[in-house]
């Protein structure tokens, strides 16, 4: 399986995490090619604030491979990971983390706390862990969907 397709994985976990009432975040986890994990945010089903995608899915590996470590791991998550979810990455050793929607595309819906990432965040490229966009082409409106979904 290609970068794309386990990006496009994500994305289509989000967007049925929004048709379920959740937030627009997917993440798929990859260890030597293979899906290990599939996770979805699901701060709206269990009020726990730290259950993003990427600590869902580190979590579900984790369980899978029977280790706390996931050297060699990726992965794909539908927005940019938080500080909290780069920390994590960092400390199971994942090597690689590749995003489809940036910060700045979820401020307007409401999906970016700035503040908090000016502080803690760095930018993709000040980061050890390597952060790439990857937005697949014809990818759009995610956080659109989730608005008309949610409003305010």
């Amino acid at each position: 399986m290609s970068n794309e397709t386990f990006m496009r994985e994500a994305l289509a976990l989000a967007r049925a995490n929004i048709e379920a009432g959740g937030r627009p975040f997917g993440a798929v986890l990859v260890h030597q090619g293979q899906i290990v994990a599939r996770a979805v945010n699901e701060i709206h089903s269990t009020q726990d604030p730290t259950a993003h995608a990427e600590l869902q899915a580190i979590r579900k590996a984790a369980q899978a491979l029977g280790r706390s470590r996931l050297d060699g791991a990726e992965i794909y998550a539908s927005g940019h990971p938080c500080p909290m979810c780069l920390a994590a990455m960092h400390l199971c050793g994942i090597e690689r983390a590749w995003f489809a929607y940036d910060n700045d595309e979820g401020e307007p819906y409401g999906l970016s706390t700035a503040a908090v990432y000016a502080q803690m965040a760095r930018a993709p490229q000040q980061q050890s862990l390597p952060l790439h966009v990857l937005k697949p082409e014809g990818e759009a409106g995610l956080y659109q969907q989730w608005r008309q979904a949610n409003p305010v």
